[in-house]
């Protein structure tokens, strides 16, 4: 396929979601990625399928995300480890208490399943291994979670039984332009013609964006994450916490992994055997632990078995962009996730893969188009309080 119709710039849930979309239309498409399958924020993420703590805006999109991962393993027809254990947001001070009390009301207002933990006993009911300094929390027994890298691989995979090429170790340098079209991309090995692009290279979107007089405000805070050694069964439900400075879940392995909070870093991606590397400090990782044994007390005498940092594409609303780059027809850019894009990629990837085809979305994409940071109200970003 030496001109595809369509090139798609990341090969993470969204632009692999939407290389499976766009392949069974028919569409001829090449997804192109410097490194590999989910190799950074869908792979670094904690893995929450979640729809409670969405803004209004993404609550519709993650609702739907949640139907179609119930026969995603069907479709893919392989193993994503998708599992619906539910999600507790912890409330540990009165005053947390107060914000998942609120965050209950708006939610149920909205037509989610969700409901109010009135006490600590309640919550541990449902994780008897959490501690006395949980008080509350919200319940959404539709949430649930999956395995990043296997689900990432898996919608390439099958995008490539579609017809779809799928290229990776080699970084997209630039886009070519021809008035109000783009034409194809430069690499660092050829020159590819495309029909359309669709960029979602997450923190490197503007990097593909600037030579072309554009730029997304990304900030790119990091959140520490830890993995564990495979341990015994003590979460089903993934957890998160009021004010987002942590949250953990079990995969289906056994093994717990945890994260931070997002904190503010300066630093530069290192590589090592080809992937890229955010390399986050000690005091950080001994930060999540006492906060995440906090309230589980059992992680606190868990065996590491990984530790690696995750940087966020932070929005100032901390909500993605998905729409064409204005002045260019045929370009379109799915970014700034924001640390929660994983859980909604099956639909975020359909959104992108029509527009790009010039289709009229199936939802309402107004929250998330690109020029909305150019005018008044968005001088301070907005503080992360609920991630994963």
């Amino acid at each position: 396929m030496s001109a595809p119709d369509v090139l798609i710039v990341g090969a993470g849930i969204t632009g692999a979601a939407a290389a499976l979309e766009l392949a069974e239309r028919g569409v001829s498409v090449e997804v192109i990625d410097r490194y590999g399958p989910a190799a950074m924020a869908s792979g670094w993420t904690l893995a929450g399928v979640r729809q409670s703590g969405r803004h209004p805006a993404e609550l519709p999109l993650a609702r739907a995300a949640v139907r179609r991962w119930s026969e995603l393993d069907r479709r893919l027809e392989t193993e994503t480890h998708y599992r619906q254990d539910g999600n507790l947001r912890l409330a540990r001070t009165e005053a947390e208490v107060e914000t998942v009390k609120a965050l209950v009301e708006d939610q149920k207002a909205a037509g989610l399943d969700i409901s109010f933990l009135a006490d600590g006993a309640t919550v541990r009911e449902i994780v008897p291994a959490l501690s006395p300094a949980v008080l509350a929390a919200s319940w959404c027994p539709t949430d649930g979670h999956a395995d990043p890298i296997a689900t990432v691989t898996a919608y390439l995979r099958m995008a490539k039984r579609k017809g779809a090429k799928i290229s990776t170790g080699e970084a997209v340098l630039s886009l070519q332009a021809a008035g109000e079209k783009i034409t194809g991309a430069i690499t660092g090995k050829r020159t590819i013609s495309a029909g359309a692009v669709l960029a979602a290279p997450g923190i490197l979107t503007n990097m593909l964006l600037e030579p072309l007089g554009h730029a997304i405000p990304l900030r790119r805070p990091l959140v520490t994450v830890l993995r564990s050694v495979v341990s015994p069964p003590m979460l089903g439900p993934v957890l998160g916490v009021a004010n987002a400075d942590m949250a953990a879940r079990q995969e289906v392995t056994g093994h717990l992994r945890v994260t931070s909070g997002a904190e503010t870093w300066n630093g530069a991606l290192a590589e090592k055997t080809g992937k890229p590397v955010a390399r986050t400090s000690m005091s950080k990782i001994m930060e999540t632990i006492a906060k995440v044994s906090h309230v589980v007390p059992a992680f606190a005498e868990a065996e590491i078995e990984g530790v690696w940092g995750g940087v966020l594409d932070l929005t100032p609303d901390a909500l993605p962009v998905i729409d064409r780059v204005p002045g260019f027809n045929n370009l379109v850019v799915a970014t700034g996730f924001s640390g929660h894009g994983f859980g909604i990629g099956p639909v975020t990837g359909a959104l992108a893969a029509d527009l790009v085809v010039e289709s009229v979305p199936e939802f309402d994409i107004a929250a998330f188009r690109f020029g909305r940071f150019a005018g008044a109200g968005f001088d301070q970003q907005t503080e992360l309080t609920l991630h994963g």
